[in-house]
């Protein structure tokens, strides 16, 4: 993962500023990148995708338990 983003970022900067690359020393921009992003709190896709799947299940049994005490006040206010 750090790679393929070291990769990129290369590939950007040889974009945005041609010959770039062969003046900086990949192997210490590598090193120097992995640093930087390891000491970041990141997760991959595949963890956001899960949490956020999480996150919707349980906004959804939220919503639930929020009609059902709101249908079991509605009772208790007005029992029949």
């Amino acid at each position: 993962m750090i790679t393929d983003f070291a990769q990129k970022v290369f590939q950007e900067l040889d974009r945005k500023l041609p010959g770039v690359r062969d003046m900086l020393p990949k192997k210490e921009m590598q090193a120097a990148l992995q640093s930087a992003l390891s000491r970041m709190d990141l997760v991959t896709r595949e963890e956001f995708d899960t949490q956020a799947a999480v996150l919707q299940r349980t906004r959804e049994r939220l919503e639930k338990l929020e009609q059902q005490l709101a249908e079991l006040e509605k009772k208790t206010r007005n029992p029949s």
